[in-house]
């Protein structure tokens, strides 16, 4: 374990930044981890790199996340070509009349579904982007509020299969100090206030909606307003439904072909998330959540969501020729995803294999105190989710060392602030990475361009991080939660008003001198 170990995601993230190729990127990255792992023989780090890839695609998790992703796909293209998208626009245009209401579906549609982060983006995207784009809202913008609700409502939200997963991580961690008395989802409910990264970013996004945007994404809705070009020149969106299915079959359909196939989705997903976790054994929800095989239950979801296209396709008299079209378009459409994912998870083997979590945590925990274990912790899991791109691997790390530390050095107190401080550090990361598999979906559904949205992205990000990481450090001067977010919420209505007006008159001199 050592500082090499920090180098391929660096040169990911870097050169992702730099030259706006993200296939490029994660690709070189992981040849650098190649040559490392092989001690400098290129060769050897060819050999590497390919069976690195061959391993993530081969592994039973990831190959149904792919078939997954994939059906999703479809999911999204029949609805597409059963005119279910242009009936859910002619039923919301009437009511969504400004930029802002527009800007405020996604939100909302985002708050409600908290079960999974990835259903979430396919539903929210797919029921946002056309009336977005027809109010000339950036991708970059609707990408963010996609993924500045997903994972954080999430890991919050009253029951999803992140809270089964944090809870079975708790649990564990608990077994390990022979921890009697105290239940591990408890212990998980008490930790939410403490959570402040995931609670600030929900609050930032309708803050942001109703004020004043800043930084490179005040400049992306500039141009999406004033030119009509949803993304940059020169960019690529990582899908785009109508560009690879050409017009609908129905242009006048019912927003019940939008409706039917996202109900079936939702029910059968969460059915799934139920059933696979040993419900039917009789086990409560929260025990079946934290057992459950999600890629299992979520392509049950997808599978179904796609039947149910395909049977109100085949109503509306398309005929089997033009159902398979669709099917291979839907599929053509995520095969950019689809790559950079499978990238994604090979940089992620290369972390584990060259030991990046485990040189970071080192480097610090030689040097903690009591009064800086929740903001060393939720600094370090922003960098190992944010070089990683994984949350759940992230948590799966810190949570068995967090727990003990914290329950060393102030009991069970400061184990509940230490909890929300992992899963706060583990979303930060996993929101703003450029490898990660939810801001690959939020690109995706959103039909961004990927880098466009990391580098929109971040800024508004830090916000809440920063905030955040103080909350984290004045903890022990104020002990409440509650009056501790109350000043976080305060302090990031006033910072994020402050950006914007002084982004607002940055634009005004510009426009002043321009005209001079």
């Amino acid at each position: 374990m050592d500082f090499l170990s920090v180098v391929p995601p660096i040169v990911a993230v870097v050169l992702a930044i730099l030259t706006k190729r993200v296939l490029f990127s994660l690709f070189i990255s992981i040849l650098v981890g190649g040559l490392i792992a092989s001690g400098g023989n290129p060769f050897g780090a060819v050999g590497e790199t390919f069976t690195w890839m061959k391993d993530v695609m081969i592994d039973p998790w990831n190959a149904r996340f792919l078939v997954m992703t994939a059906l999703l796909g479809t999911g999204a293209a029949f609805m597409f070509k059963t005119g279910g998208s242009d009936g859910l626009i002619r039923l919301l245009e009437k009511k969504l009349t400004t930029r802002k209401r527009v800007q405020f579906l996604p939100y909302l549609l985002g708050m409600l579904i908290f079960f999974n982060d990835y259903v979430n983006s396919v539903i929210v995207g797919n029921a946002s982007k056309d009336i977005t784009a027809k109010h000339k809202v950036s991708r970059e913008k609707l990408s963010y509020i996609l993924d500045s609700t997903a994972a954080p409502i999430a890991t919050i939200g009253p029951v999803s299969d992140w809270i089964g997963f944090q809870v079975s991580l708790i649990a564990a961690a608990f077994a390990s100090l022979s921890i009697v008395g105290a239940e591990p989802y408890f212990a998980f409910l008490q930790s939410i206030p403490w959570n402040f990264y995931a609670i600030l970013c929900l609050l930032a996004v309708p803050m942001i909606i109703a004020g004043k945007d800043f930084g490179p994404m005040a400049k992306a809705e500039h141009r999406a307003q004033t030119t009509g070009k949803l993304i940059p020149d020169g960019s690529t969106p990582l899908s785009s439904v109508d560009q690879d299915l050409g017009e609908p079959h129905k242009k006048e359909g019912s927003v019940w072909n939008f409706i039917l196939p996202l109900v079936t989705l939702i029910s059968v997903s969460i059915w799934g998330l139920w059933y696979s976790g040993g419900g039917a054994t009789g086990i409560s929800i929260m025990d079946a959540l934290a057992a459950t095989d999600v890629s299992v239950a979520l392509t049950w979801g997808a599978f179904a969501m796609t039947t149910v296209g395909i049977i109100l396709a085949l109503i509306q008299g398309m005929g089997l020729k033009k159902c398979e079209e669709t099917l291979l378009g839907g599929i053509r459409t995520m095969l950019p995803a689809l790559v950079i994912i499978i990238l994604a998870w090979s940089i992620g083997t290369v972390t584990s294999v060259l030991g990046t979590a485990e040189f970071v945590v080192s480097a610090t925990e030689g040097w903690m105190t009591a009064a800086l274990v929740p903001f060393l912790v939720f600094a370090i899991g922003m960098f190992i989710s944010f070089a990683t791109g994984t949350s759940w691997g992230t948590m799966s790390i810190l949570t068995p060392i967090a727990i003990p530390m914290a329950y060393t050095f102030g009991g069970m107190d400061l184990v509940h602030i230490v909890i929300g401080a992992v899963f706060a550090g583990a979303i930060f990361g996993d929101h703003v990475s450029p490898i990660s598999d939810t801001t690959v979906m939020a690109s995706i559904f959103a039909e961004s361009d990927h880098i466009a949205h990391v580098n929109t992205q971040i800024p508004y990000a830090m916000v809440p991080a920063g905030i955040a990481g103080v909350l984290y450090l004045s903890y022990t001067l104020i002990g409440s939660s509650i009056v501790l977010l109350i000043v976080g919420i305060i302090a990031q209505f006033f910072l994020l008003r402050y950006l914007g007006n002084r982004n607002e008159r940055k634009f005004i001199e510009e426009e002043k001198r321009i005209g001079a």
